[in-house]
């Protein structure tokens, strides 16, 4: 059986969608508080907090695990900034209980949620994954300890891990079962979805002089399937004895936000009002990734290489669940 920590979540639902489909039985251990009881595709669900350590321990002790998906975290870049405690607390000292417990139970393989956030700003476009970290958040400094902790555990006590450094998320599940739902919304094409489906006046763009073409930041966004997928196939590369090692997740392309808003409106037919606002603390200019080492090591491959069909996937299920909770027609 396979462990899922923030199975409810965005990215930990579809992978779990994933790994059902694949074959392994999970179980999803998730606090709720970002993620969604309809989001639960498995009838093993444990609530609990990673900060607990006695509530880890009951997982472990309750359910014959033999590898863990590790994406419980907190994830939000700026509120990092200003309140840095709480992501210490749960990206790491969470984080840390959990291998505790993997360690008590003789779990060895974990793949860990990490994040480009442990870059910083980019010495040179695309990043490989040799790149110097010197994150600015803590958010991303969170991830980076972690995945410094995963090396010095697995020398000292025999742990496989394969960390997966993920760029901007986005999209949804085609199929509608499952997608991006965040409340308050925090990523940027849902929030400027939002403005088409007239539940926003306007999306405001952090920061419009920025060194890039057109003044704003640019990101490379991936599609939310695709991240999926490279779990599973990480998953199994362990299973085969293989990792400790990290991959960046990438399509190696990236879009400005004014871009975002252009494909938004050409993909919803709709005008999409945006005013530039001040630049948010933590916000490198660029980030797109060089994702060429984890085609060639885990045989991944993206299946959503154009951002209009990211954009639809997200367009069609977020216009199914703002209709089914009565917010549009």
């Amino acid at each position: 059986m396979i462990l899922v920590t923030g199975g409810a979540g965005y990215i930990g639902s579809h992978t779990v969608k994933l790994l059902l489909r694949a074959g392994y039985e999970v179980v999803i251990f998730d606090d709720l508080s970002s993620g969604h009881r309809e989001f639960i595709l498995t009838p093993h669900f444990v609530q609990g907090d990673l900060r607990d350590q006695t509530a880890v321990e009951e997982v472990f002790s309750r359910y014959p695990i033999r590898g863990v998906i590790h994406f419980a975290a907190l994830t939000k870049v700026g509120e990092s900034v200003e309140d840095p405690e709480p992501y210490y607390a749960v990206n790491v000292v969470g984080g840390l209980n959990l291998l505790r417990a993997m360690r008590d139970h003789a779990v060895r393989n974990i793949v860990f949620s990490s994040s480009a956030a442990v870059y910083g700003d980019p010495q040179e476009l695309p990043i490989r994954e040799d790149h110097p970290k010197a994150p600015k958040s803590p958010y991303g400094r969170t991830k980076w300890i972690f995945e410094e902790i995963l090396g010095d555990y697995a020398r000292a006590y025999g742990m496989r891990y394969i960390s997966l450094r993920y760029f901007n998320a986005a999209g949804s599940d085609p199929e509608g079962e499952i997608g991006e739902w965040h409340e308050p919304e925090s990523h940027l094409i849902p929030i400027v979805l939002e403005v088409a489906l007239g539940l926003r006046d306007h999306l405001e763009i952090f920061g419009t002089d920025y060194d890039t073409p057109d003044g704003t930041c640019i990101r490379d966004f991936i599609h939310v399937v695709d991240l999926a997928e490279a779990h599973v196939l990480a998953l199994r590369a362990l299973e085969e004895g293989k990792g400790n090692t990290a991959y960046n997740l990438g399509t190696g392309v990236g879009h400005s936000v004014r871009q975002v808003v252009e494909i938004c409106q050409e993909v919803t037919g709709r005008e999409i009002k945006a005013v530039p606002a001040p630049r948010r603390p933590g916000d490198p200019p660029a980030l797109v990734a060089d994702p060429s080492r984890a085609m060639a090591e885990l045989g991944w491959k993206p299946r959503f290489t154009d951002l209009k069909d990211i954009v639809r996937t997200a367009w069609d299920w977020m216009r199914k669940l703002y209709r089914e909770r009565g917010k549009v027609a």
